[in-house]
C-alpha cells in the first residue's frame, strides 16, 4: 500500500522520528477497520533507524473518539470472531523496540484510549478528556482496556471509570497516573515535538532494554523479571552506546548515541 493511498491515517517519517495521525476529523477520528488496517501497514514501513513513534489525531478536538458507531451497528459475534487487527495494533505499540507516545490533543474514548494505553507514554493537551464509556452502549472495553487501565490507575479507579462510564479531565488523568504530562493547548504541538526530539536522542540499546524489561516484566515473577533485566544489562555492557555514554560523561560533553 502506497502511503499516498491511505484514506484514514497520515504517516510521516522524519529521520529517527515517526508520526502517525488518525485522520478522520469529521467523525472525531473514530476507529474503523480501514483505519486499523492502515495503521498496521505503517509498522511495515517504519524506518529501521526509528527511535520514537508519536500517535495523534488530526485536528484539535479528538485523538480518537472510539469505535466507529456506524460500523459498530454491523458488528456481531460472527463479524468479530477475528478481533486480530485491533489487538495486533495495540500489541505492536506496546512491544515496539522504541518509545511509542500517544499525543492526546483532545477526546480519547473507548478504543482510542485503549490504543493510548498500549503506548509507553502519554502526553495530553489540557482540554483532553479520557474514558472507557462502553457500558453506555451495552458493551465493554474490548481491546485491552480492562487489562491495561487497572495497571496504570489501580483496580478501584479503573472499575469506577468503566462501570460508571466516567470520563476524566486531563489534569485528573495526570493526577491518577493515566497520562504522564498535561500541557497548555497553545503549547501542545511544540511540547510534543520537544518530547519526540528528546526521546530520539536516547541510547537505542538501553532504551530497548528498559522497554522490554518493564513491559515483559509485568507478566513475569520478580525472579524472572530480574533475570531478564540481568541479560539486558549484559547486552548494554557490550554496546558501543555504553562506551560513548561513559566517555561523554567523563569528558563533560553530550553523548552521541549510534546504537548497534
Amino acid at each position: 500500500m502506497n502511503t499516498d493511498a491511505y484514506r484514514c491515517i497520515r504517516f510521516e517519517q522524519d529521520g529517527q522520528k515517526a508520526f502517525l495521525w488518525f485522520d478522520r476529523p469529521a467523525v472525531l477520528n473514530a476507529l474503523n477497520r480501514e483505519l486499523i488496517d492502515e495503521a498496521l501497514d505503517v509498522f511495515g514501513r517504519i524506518a529501521p533507524e526509528t527511535r520514537v513513534l508519536v500517535l495523534r489525531g488530526t485536528g484539535d478536538r479528538a485523538f480518537a473518539a472510539g469505535a466507529d458507531l456506524v460500523e459498530m451497528q454491523e458488528r456481531t459475534i460472527w463479524t468479530d470472531l477475528d478481533f486480530g487487527p485491533r489487538r495486533e495494533l495495540a500489541r505492536r505499540l506496546e512491544s515496539a523496540p522504541f518509545p511509542t507516545v500517544a499525543a492526546l490533543n483532545g477526546t480519547a474514548l473507548g478504543g482510542g484510549l485503549e490504543l493510548a494505553l498500549a503506548c509507553h507514554l502519554r502526553i495530553a493537551s489540557e482540554n483532553a478528556k479520557l474514558g472507557l464509556p462502553e457500558t453506555r452502549l451495552g458493551i465493554m472495553p474490548g481491546n485491552g482496556g480492562t487489562a491495561r487501565l487497572p495497571r496504570l490507575v489501580g483496580q478501584g479507579r479503573a472499575l469506577q471509570m468503566m462501570l460508571l462510564a466516567e470520563t476524566v479531565e486531563a489534569r485528573e488523568a495526570e493526577r491518577i497516573g493515566l497520562v504522564n504530562w498535561v500541557v497548555p493547548a497553545d503549547e501542545f504541538d511544540a511540547r510534543v515535538g520537544a518530547l519526540a526530539d528528546r526521546l530520539a536522542q536516547l541510547a537505542p540499546v538501553s532504551t530497548r532494554a528498559v522497554l522490554d524489561c518493564v513491559v515483559r516484566g509485568a507478566d513475569l515473577s520478580v525472579d524472572q523479571a530480574i533475570e531478564n533485566e540481568h541479560r539486558w544489562f549484559q547486552i548494554c555492557l557490550a554496546s558501543p552506546d555504553k562506551q560513548e555514554g561513559v566517555a561523554a560523561f567523563l569528558e563533560k560533553r553530550l553523548a552521541r548515541f549510534g546504537g548497534v
